[in-house]
């Protein structure tokens, strides 16, 4: 993609701050400074329609060319509600044109577009007696000018970044666009014409049509986007399943060691067995196919056995976190339908969970390995297309969704980590994800399943980066995984104490969207190391898309890239219509990839799972995300337009935690927020109204009985009341603002005193990414949006004089500062 140049870009944002302009996508392979010009007639039958449609309804020719070019404007920016110049005389200058393309027809917009040319048309004839006509123009100039009469624009340097107009030649009418080669190249100008003659031609077509949903992509463009640039890559795949892939694997080199966590490790022959004997206990408790087994356990090498046992009795894989909230153990497993649950050891929260579920069977791992006799493979038949595991995730209604993937989507996605992470025989692959995070399937999965092995960290040592760094290391870890934040603790590490990766050859970021910057921090650092951008989601069976990167990228973002083997990808607007190239959309995928929907919910599986209409034979997934292609080929992400939010890899839904809030006692009103400082990974503060006087410790306490502990916030903040918008809904914009601005001095606020204190104010200031200034001695780490990460950030910085289980134990910053002192006396 080309790289916008820093004044348009300026210029964007200012038109955007002052309601003004609708933006033309960025599309150049190689924007050079300069203009040129792309001309095409418009049919002269065309015109004729045109004109009796216009002489039918009452309105002027040239306000049909208008509504025309506002439906244009729309389907390029991807909004209902457009903005251009609009040169309403001849030789006049252009006058701001704001309206929107969403009506319920174009005759409607037809009378819109008239009425808003004839007061436009005032304004420049009187525009003193008619000031009102039309608001003032912004003081950033229009992106995009539209002249209806002929042609009017400026050739200096400053030209819009695209003007269009209508005149003659020779007789002829023919549509003219001028534009900047900084901004567009010669294929979108072409497109962006043909673009206008579709919408003259919809618009005589069907005047009572809504132009909303009616796309304006012809039909090479068409082929271009279902063809080319969705998903063109096909593997094979064995019809064989996964576990039945490491079957063969432990035949032909049984005594390779496949899985190591710590001083344990386990040999191909030891966790088939073990495996083997889990799943003859689960189908003589009577399992039947696509029953589902939740596994409750740690990762370690018994969580593995667990997993493949699932898989081979031909059951469907729950992933539960033994530290969950009783009440959400209890809803995960009711929604899934578990009828058993393999567990490692029991605890008091899984008790308390199996208590209101009496028909779930537990099943102790290690009474299931004693009691189990032999070690041959079940061999139980498992179709592709079976049920293969259930993963939870945030639900929007305040209640986790069970995500509900089969074996065929599993397994491609195991191949196509295999192949662009370049999983080779012998490799390891570092198990860091918790269990309950989608990636941790393929981390545990794909060593194996490539005649690797897998080495399982355990969570103490990744939640302390040194050791992590040492445990890589040491276990010779080939590909590794983590989400951006993570990497960006991983770089601060390594600056500070510099050792060399030896057998590292891939790192793979996702999870949150990575910055340019962090990317070449990387290959400054790693020069020899590929770095692999990820994006998926967990209804895909994780992720669809690779950017592969052996240096950073030639754009301002880095790309999704292209759509991984066998999976395709599509941008596509509210009515599944495939939008302009370019131009922004919803990420929407199809293929193997996509799950069956969501466990126990209909509901919500309609409305975000259905069959692709390009292509019937398969099913399509709408993200929520927003991206575009870029002119390379490659995906682009540009957000999402609802309250999901990713906080160091894991998918939260902020109205999750907003319906947790408000059912706690005294809490009126509640919203969250994930808040972003600069340079920091994203962290949840909760703002809230109460007239009981809620204390922050009191609302953590409840939320963390009944959350996950990534889903709790940080921060709390009690308000008068909530901000809301003009149309009465919480300002979220707003209070992310004010999260943003929470660390303001207090008159109370004390500052560091000590030399300890200072020197530990310096560490929070570098890890929260606030000014020194704004923290006092009395102000805890996670009142200050402190997370584990960020703690890790101190650990480094005071070169391990505290550990993250001191900041946990005093997060005050005088008691911390005071533990400092008396271990350095």
């Amino acid at each position: 993609m080309g790289t916008p140049v820093k004044p348009d870009a300026e210029r964007r944002e200012r038109a955007s701050a002052d309601g003004g302009f609708t933006a033309v996508p960025r599309w150049s392979r190689a924007p050079e400074p300069g203009t040129a010009e792309y001309e095409t007639p418009v049919p002269a039958g065309l015109i004729a329609s045109l004109g009796r449609l216009a002489d039918a309804l009452g309105v002027t020719s040239t306000s049909v060319l208008l509504a025309a070019h506002l439906k244009v404007l729309s389907a390029l920016s991807g909004e209902p509600d457009v903005g251009c110049g609009y040169v309403a005389v001849p030789g006049g200058s252009p006058l701001p044109c704001r309206m929107t393309a969403d009506s319920r027809s174009w005759r409607t917009l037809l009378r819109e577009a008239d009425r808003a040319e004839a007061r436009l048309v005032a304004a420049h004839r009187f525009p003193v007696d008619a000031p009102r006509a039309e608001p003032r123009l912004p003081n950033a100039p229009p992106e995009v000018v539209f002249d209806p009469r002929g042609d009017g624009a400026a050739r200096a340097a400053d030209a819009p970044a695209l003007h269009v107009s209508v005149a003659d030649r020779d007789g002829r009418r023919v549509l003219r666009l001028r534009y900047r080669t900084d901004v567009l190249d010669a294929d979108l100008a072409a497109r962006i014409a043909g673009y206008h003659l579709t919408a003259l031609a919809l618009i005589v077509a069907g005047p009572d049509a809504a132009p909303g949903p009616q796309s304006l992509v012809g039909a090479v463009e068409l082929h271009r986007q279902l063809t080319e640039l969705a998903g063109p890559r096909r593997r094979d795949l064995p019809d064989l399943r996964v576990h039945e892939l490491f079957e063969q694997r432990a035949r032909t080199h049984p005594d390779a060691v496949v899985a190591v966590r710590g001083e344990r490790h386990w040999t191909r022959r030891e966790l088939n067995v073990r495996a083997n004997r889990l799943a003859r206990a689960l189908l003589r408790l009577g399992l039947r196919r696509e029953d589902a087994v939740a596994v409750v356990s740690e990762r370690g090498l018994g969580w593995m056995a667990a997993v493949l046992a699932v898989l081979k009795a031909g059951g469907a894989y729950v992933p539960i976190d033994p530290r969950f909230p009783a009440d959400r153990i209890t809803t995960m497993l009711t929604r899934a339908s578990c009828r058993f649950a393999l567990t490692e050891s029991a605890t008091s929260l899984l008790d308390r969970a199996l208590d209101a579920l009496p028909e779930v069977r537990l099943l102790p791992i290690e009474t299931a390995y004693d009691e189990s006799r032999g070690g041959e493979d079940p061999r139980v038949p498992v179709p592709a297309d079976s049920l293969a595991y259930i993963y939870f995730t945030s639900g929007s209604t305040g209640e986790p969704k069970g995500v509900m993937c089969e074996h065929e989507g599993m397994l491609n996605h195991l191949y196509a980590k295999i192949d662009d992470l370049g999983i080779r025989e012998g490799d390891v692959v570092a198990q860091t994800a918790p269990q309950c995070f989608d990636i941790s399937l393929w981390q545990l999965l794909a060593g194996p399943l490539a005649g690797g092995r897998t080495l399982l960290v355990e969570q103490d040592r990744v939640l302390d980066i040194e050791r992590f760094l040492d445990t890589v290391t040491a276990g010779g870890a080939s590909v590794l995984q983590v989400v951006p934040s993570y990497l960006d603790a991983m770089l601060a590490c390594l600056r500070r104490r510099p050792r060399d990766l030896p057998d590292l050859r891939c790192v793979s970021v996702t999870g949150e969207a990575v910055s340019k910057e962090l990317v070449e921090r990387w290959f400054a650092r790693e020069p020899g190391i590929r770095l692999v951008n990820a994006y998926g989601l967990t209804e895909t069976c994780d992720d669809t898309n690779h950017e592969v990167m052996d240096r950073p990228p030639d754009g301002e973002r880095v790309p999704l890239g292209r759509p991984v083997a066998n999976v395709r990808a599509y941008v596509l607007g509210a009515a599944l219509e495939p939008v302009p190239l370019g131009a922004p959309g919803e990420i929407v995928l199809s293929g193997v990839c996509v799950g069956r929907g969501y466990a126990g919910d209909p509901e919500r599986t309609r409305l975000a799972f259905t069959t692709d209409p390009y292509r019937p034979a398969s099913r399509l997934y709408r993200s929520g995300d927003h991206g575009r292609w870029l002119p390379d080929g490659k995906l682009e992400f540009l957000g999402r337009r609802d309250t999901q939010v990713k906080i160091h890899g894991l998918r939260i839904e902020l109205a999750e935690i907003d319906s947790a809030m408000l059912r706690l006692p005294g809490v009126h009103d509640a919203a969250v927020v994930a808040v972003r400082r600069a340079g920091r990974g994203p962290h949840l503060a909760a703002f809230y109204t109460s007239t009981t006087g809620c204390e922050p410790k009191r609302l953590w306490d409840l939320l963390s009985a009944e959350l996950p502990a990534y889903m709790v916030p940080s921060s709390f903040h009690r308000l008068h009341r909530l901000p809301v918008t003009a149309n009465g809904k919480t300002d979220r914009k707003a209070l992310g603002a004010l999260a943003a601005d929470r660390g303001v001095p207090r008159e109370d606020r004390h500052p560091p005193g000590t030399p300890a204190e200072q020197r530990l104010a310096a560490a929070w200031s570098q890890a929260l990414g606030i000014p020194l200034d704004r923290i006092g001695r009395q102000d805890r780490f996670f009142d200050l949006g402190g997370t584990s990460l960020s703690a890790m950030r101190v650990v480094v910085t005071l070169n391990r004089d505290v550990s993250l289980k001191d900041i946990t134990l005093h997060p005050r910053l005088a008691d911390l500062a005071r533990l400092i002192e008396t271990r350095t006396r």
